[in-house]
């Protein structure tokens, strides 16, 4: 079966993140992607390591992990874009391709000659998608953004880490770059819509997509807390801003996770744990009595859970109807039978290793399944084969 995308021709000139994973998302739904790099040194987060792959002799290689995370299922061809020839080379592979993806600084390829003007002349249908840090207008406009950067001014850090008052309290970063990660799933989701805006009219457009942007729109429920409280969401660190019990506790061995979404589950948890009187407690009845009064809840709960091992709950909670979960590690997530089951590693052929590991695509098709045909491509790989 082909991809639900095969067919397209994306020419990738983007490095680090949220490009290479709006790509690779791509590549994995069939488009044919070509990743341009510098001559040498290629993609920035090449040597992002250690950890690096290994080759087939156990050596390290210069494949480091992150750009082994972002980049899989594209051909890699190497062209100095600042040479006259290199940046023809450029236009007549754009002439080619339906998607365009860069993330040059504001204003950088337009200086080449590759700019969305530019490359619309010789290629209307193109879609030309830039990502940059803080868009190409405003006041920020010529400034490089990165992830930490953007999780900082844009608000995340601001609810992510231990309360004021505790020990350990001040905002922190999430553990991942989720500004990069989020403006790659949006960057796809624009160069999708885009193409069927092409299908309709036959017409490509320009994309304007920023980091800053995608990280004030991902605020979701802790925006609309401040536009109707007036208040700004502070820091809950483990507990969950507007639910109760939605929380850690401590079970006799480890933690667990117990996370309460409506009177029902409420009702089922109570219940199970011999606190049928929680149910009635005029301070517990409904959600916003239980979030105004989640301490005391919390207190309560934890006399029962710390009484069995984390097992017991796992076992009990679930089946009786009440979400529960352990805290995993990474190792321990792809550990879970569940994980397994749903094939979320993969493991791809690779020039030098042989074989390389990553992480599945979450999407499954009924009809157009998932296409993975080689792991990420060394600096240069398929420059020959392409050009």
């Amino acid at each position: 079966m082909s991809g639900p995308l095969t067919g397209l021709k994306v020419l990738d000139m983007t490095r680090v993140m949220a490009g290479p994973w709006c790509a690779q998302l791509l590549a994995d739904l069939g488009a044919e992607v070509i990743k341009v790099e510098r001559p040498g040194t290629g993609d920035d987060t090449r040597v992002w390591g250690p950890p690096w792959l290994k080759d087939k002799d156990g050596n390290e290689t210069r494949e480091a992990s992150y750009y082994m995370s972002a980049n899989r299922g594209k051909k890699s061809i190497t062209i100095n874009i600042n040479d006259p020839e290199g940046a023809d080379l450029v236009r007549e592979l754009a002439a080619q391709s339906d998607i365009f993806l860069e993330n040059f600084k504001t204003g950088g390829l337009a200086k080449k000659g590759l700019g969305y003007d530019d490359l619309k002349a010789i290629n209307p249908g193109l879609i030309y998608l830039s990502i940059t840090g803080f868009g190409q207008t405003g006041p920020m406009a010529n400034q490089p953004g990165y992830d930490y950067l953007i999780q900082a001014i844009g608000g995340l850090m601001s609810i992510t880490g231990v309360p004021d008052g505790m020990p350990g309290a001040g905002p922190q970063r999430v553990g991942l770059a989720v500004g990069d990660l989020t403006t790659g799933m949006y960057a796809t989701i624009g160069v999708l819509a885009a193409l069927h805006h092409r299908t309709k009219t036959g017409r490509g457009q320009y994309i304007d997509l920023a980091l800053l942007d995608t990280q004030v729109g991902w605020l979701a429920n802790q925006a609309q807390n401040y536009f109707l409280s007036g208040k700004s969401p502070v820091r809950t660190g483990s507990w969950h801003p507007n639910l109760a019990p939605y929380q850690p506790f401590d079970a006799s061995d480890h933690q667990v996770i117990v996370a309460v979404g409506n009177n029902g589950q409420f009702a089922s948890l109570c219940n199970f744990i011999g606190r049928p009187e929680l149910i009635s407690d005029p301070r517990f009845a409904e959600n916003p009595d239980r979030n105004k009064h989640r301490e005391a809840l919390a207190t309560e709960i934890q006399k029962e859970i710390e009484k069995h091992p984390r097992a017991y709950w796992l076992e009990h909670l679930p089946a009786n109807g009440v979400p529960c979960s352990p805290i995993n590690n990474i190792a321990q997530a792809f550990e879970e039978e569940q994980v397994k089951a749903r094939g979320m590693r993969i493991d791809l052929p690779h020039a030098l290793a042989g074989t390389a590991p990553g992480v599945a695509n979450p999407l499954k098709f009924s009809e157009t399944k998932i296409q993975y045909t080689h792991a990420p491509p060394t600096l240069g790989q398929h420059t020959d084969e392409v050009l």
